[in-house]
């Protein structure tokens, strides 16, 4: 249903809300990359998202390498897979929210590749950082 928000709907607002601790996605619209970026970081508030999301990505990335270098193009489908897969679980299990990438799917992929490589760089520290402010911002 797009454009209803969580509230909206009564039903589908006490099914949602009642997971422990869950936090209703927030109906946001943004004119660029730069507006979404800490937006995105905030949604992967927690250390544990983060870093799942990297081993997810990086295991896909591995697996459909491999694959693709041995002549098993099926194996092109572990990226999205894994990727996708481990993503998920970690926002709905640790998060406890939506993915980012339901809204702006070619925004999330590159906030995803930006925050892997900030990530790879030792940069988890500052990341933590961009996502606490925003939130103390946008709550």
């Amino acid at each position: 249903m797009a454009g209803v928000s969580p509230r909206s709907d009564s039903r589908r607002g006490r099914a949602r809300c009642a997971r422990k601790h869950y936090r209703a996605p927030m109906q946001r619209t943004f004119d660029s990359y730069e507006e979404f970026w800490p937006y995105y970081v905030a949604m992967h508030s927690k250390a544990a998202t983060r870093w799942v999301h990297l081993a997810g990505t990086l295991t896909g990335l591995a697996v459909s390498t491999y694959g693709l270098a041995r002549g098993r193009k099926r194996y092109a489908a572990a990226l999205p897979l894994l990727g996708y897969g481990a993503a998920w679980s970690a926002h709905l299990l640790i998060e406890k929210n939506n993915p980012a990438s339901f809204g702006y799917p070619a925004w999330s992929l590159r906030g995803d590749i930006q925050m892997i490589r900030m990530m790879l760089a030792g940069r988890d520290r500052e990341l933590g950082d961009i996502a606490a402010k925003w939130l103390a911002e946008n709550s």
